[in-house]
């Protein structure tokens, strides 16, 4: 590949941290007095400070115009990468070279002022990447119409929610005159119409000659828009190609990693919640609790929870979501969908036993795990990938012999009568 053809040029890319030693100095005041805490607290501590290199040896070119997505488990050094890009943090060694102005759309609120207005928070992003204020007044009202925030536009972006932070960065950073747009996993937290709303102005923006890569852990979406895949293991490339292949490889991947339906629940498994209620262990059994490696088809699936409820907690509402390891949901269900009722919760240890029929033809699959509590729903917990399992054919029958005349994920009994019209 030329270098008059390159937007993005990798060698040899590596980054390192170091884990419980000294960390990067920054000027901010609030880093300052951080570094004070730390320093105080490390007399009481003897543990030696270890190396980890979140990336390593990475080498790649991105084309003009190229839509390229970047796939690996949590860890795998896609964000590092991403802010590598976007000069967020410099490598420890290797070498990019980028040709063209870059936005850059990283974690939720990540660039703006959360004491700013909306509006003064376009001008300042626009302001970073370099346009003069005549340019970004040419695209205000195409920012404005895209995110969707009219009325709030002139609010403290501190009192947006989560959502809202999602419209406004994504209306900037696409709208912006930058040649080589970089998206982290940021659009998951918007609505469904405004992903959809988003992905096709990403279409148009490549469609205009400009670069994206995107990192996302929705195959559809990487499938469905991407030229080629990044796929990262450890910090190091693992696999670069067409997204059906790339994206095979990686399932593939992530179902050998599960030959047994039971896991110890990690902390930085959780995506949010881990002060009031914590899952230690969940796992999938048969009928008398023996936990399996697999589940056959048409054997009922039996969810374990072991959590822990670290304070009294009201109005719980607990579910699971199954989906397949592409991301597309199939059934999701809760401990109030048949009765209403919410769970009052003392402080102290409870397993949660979930039975589903299992409708599910032979494939891998992924279970999420979560909590919410009523009135406001708010997120007490959120576990997305608590267990992968896989549903395997049992021998002939008739079940068997009928299934495979049925397309889709799912299969199902229907009745057909012939009758006289």
């Amino acid at each position: 590949m030329t270098a008059e053809r390159s937007a993005i040029r990798v060698h040899n890319l590596g980054k390192k941290y170091r884990l419980g030693g000294p960390v990067e100095k920054y000027s901010t005041i609030r880093d300052t007095i951080a570094d004070s805490v730390r320093s105080h607290f490390r007399n009481f501590r003897s543990t030696k400070p270890q190396e980890f290199w979140a990336l390593k040896g990475l080498s790649f070119d991105v084309e003009y115009g190229e839509v390229v997505g970047v796939i690996g488990r949590n860890g795998a050094g896609k964000s590092t990468l991403l802010k590598i890009l976007s000069r967020i943090t410099t490598p420890t060694e290797g070498s990019i070279e980028i040709f063209g102005r870059v936005g850059s759309l990283l974690e939720v609120g990540t660039g703006f002022h959360p004491e700013l207005t909306g509006r003064e928070n376009i001008y300042l992003s626009g302001s970073l990447l370099g346009m003069k204020t005549r340019e970004i007044d040419a695209k205000m009202d195409e920012i404005v119409k895209f995110s969707e925030i009219e009325k709030f536009l002139d609010t403290p972006v501190k009192r947006f929610s989560s959502g809202m932070h999602v419209r406004l960065a994504f209306a900037v950073a696409a709208h912006m005159e930058t040649e080589i747009l970089l998206i982290d996993e940021v659009l998951a937290v918007g609505d469904v119409a405004f992903q959809r709303k988003s992905l096709k102005k990403m279409k148009m923006v490549t469609s205009e000659g400009r670069t994206v890569m995107i990192v996302s852990h929705s195959m559809p979406i990487i499938r469905n828009n991407c030229d080629r895949v990044l796929y990262l293991k450890n910090g190091r490339l693992e696999k670069i190609g067409s997204p059906e292949k790339v994206v095979t490889s990686y399932l593939t991947g992530l179902s050998s990693d599960s030959p047994n339906l039971s896991k110890e629940v990690t902390p930085d498994m959780h995506l949010t919640g881990i002060s009031k209620i914590v899952v230690k262990k969940i796992q999938i059994t048969d009928e008398n609790g023996t936990v399996l490696k697999n589940v056959k088809y048409h054997q009922p699936i039996i969810i374990e929870a072991f959590i822990e409820v670290k304070c009294n907690v009201e109005n719980v509402g607990f579910g699971i979501v199954v989906s397949t390891n592409d991301n597309v949901m199939l059934l999701q269900t809760h401990c109030f969908d048949k009765s209403g009722v919410y769970w009052d919760m003392r402080k102290g240890d409870y397993k949660i036993r979930i039975t589903v029929v299992n409708q599910l033809k032979k494939g891998f699959y992924s279970l999420q795990f979560g909590a919410h509590q009523k009135p406001f729903n708010v997120s007490l917990l959120d576990i997305p990938n608590a267990l992968l399992f896989e549903v395997t054919d049992e021998p002939f029958d008739r079940m068997d012999h009928y299934s495979q005349y049925n397309a889709g994920l799912i299969d199902t009994y229907s009745e057909w009568t012939l009758m006289d019209s």
